[in-house]
């Protein structure tokens, strides 16, 4: 699922008119409310109907990755905070990566926006990419569905430094095409119908999720080999930098291999 995230003046009518330049299922996303998103709050989601998900129990990042199986994107107004590509209107500040900056919603063109959008990192949950597996024109003749998900770990030694976030960086298409490579070369084997693989790229904190890999498979043994061959070769052969900071210094970890 694509996400982008509009704010300043005018914001809900640009969200409008990208979405009319999308082809696919998309949820336009409201705040309803004051709380600090990082706190929870109220959201009130429409698809072409009034749905509204509502408590201070729900983060906005347990919102996206509900709606990450469903959706192909995701135009959201009203966040400040979030880290998504942001279309900015006026001059505030944010955290996120500002895809667009302008004065005023007239100088946008919501059809360019929304053909950038398109080529953009996907946000991606192993859900999303289970619900993929499962459309496989071969998932009628599959009998498990084996995953794996790397995450952050705050510490690897009890001595060690608590991890506070990982950075990773990629060479711009290099690193697509080498995993989507691998997958069809794991996809040769025999009862191998279907291999998926999503790695993060940017700001992950701890003990968030890094990277998934998903394999749709005719039995769980072919299934469990291909997981952890699909891994062993991403981390081997995918040109993906990480920089960790913990709370005693920053490095990249390439540089101390």
């Amino acid at each position: 699922m694509q996400a982008l995230s509009i704010v300043g003046p005018g914001a809900t009518a640009v969200r409008d008119e990208i979405a009319t330049h999308l082809e696919g299922r998309t949820a336009t996303v409201d705040r309803t409310d004051t709380l600090d998103v990082h706190e929870g709050g109220q959201f009130e989601l429409g698809d072409g109907g009034d749905w509204t998900a509502q408590g201070t129990d729900r983060t906005f990042d347990e919102l996206l990755d509900s709606l990450a199986p469903a959706y192909d994107y995701a135009l959201i107004v009203g966040f400040s905070q979030l880290r998504l590509p942001t279309v900015v209107i006026g001059d505030q500040e944010l955290p996120g990566d500002v895809l667009r900056r302008v004065d005023d919603a007239a100088a946008l063109d919501p059809s360019a926006i929304a053909a950038e959008l398109t080529e953009l990192d996907p946000h991606v949950t192993l859900e999303s990419l289970i619900a993929e597996a499962k459309e496989s024109p071969d998932a009628h003749r599959s009998g498990a569905i084996a995953t794996f998900t790397g995450r952050v770990r705050r510490k690897d030694a009890e001595d060690d430094s608590p991890t506070t976030h990982l950075k990773f960086e990629k060479y711009e298409g290099v690193a697509q095409d080498r995993m989507d490579t691998i997958a069809v070369e794991l996809e040769e084997r025999e009862g191998i119908f279907d291999v998926l693989f999503h790695h993060r790229t940017g700001v992950v904190a701890d003990g968030e999720d890094i990277v998934f890999v998903v394999v749709l498979a005719g039995h769980r043994r072919e299934a469990f080999r291909t997981v952890e061959d699909g891994i062993d070769r991403l981390k081997d052969e995918v040109p993906l930098f990480k920089k960790e900071t913990t709370e005693a210094e920053e490095f990249w970890v390439h540089d101390r291999a």
